[in-house]
């Protein structure tokens, strides 16, 4: 089973919101998921396991690094492939 996850990151207060939006996108690309980057939102697809890991990683290296943010989640049903 594959689950599919909508990420949404906002960065507030920052000089440099489009680098840290960039950072971010590559930092999931290196995880085992397929990615598809959209105007507002990428996409994140994988075993189940490692996307809602994945989701909890990025949450809480926004957090150690003491950024302000929005992170929006949306999930999709599981697909079989």
């Amino acid at each position: 089973m594959k689950t599919i996850a909508q990420l949404t990151y906002i960065p507030l207060y920052s000089e440099h919101p489009k680098e840290q939006v960039q950072d971010l996108i590559e930092f999931v690309a290196q995880h085992d998921v397929e990615v598809d980057v959209n105007y507002l939102s990428t996409s994140i697809k994988g075993d189940t396991n490692v996307v809602f890991n994945l989701i909890r990683e990025v949450y809480d290296t926004m957090t150690v690094e003491g950024q302000k943010f929005r992170f929006h989640v949306e999930l999709l049903s599981p697909t079989q492939s």
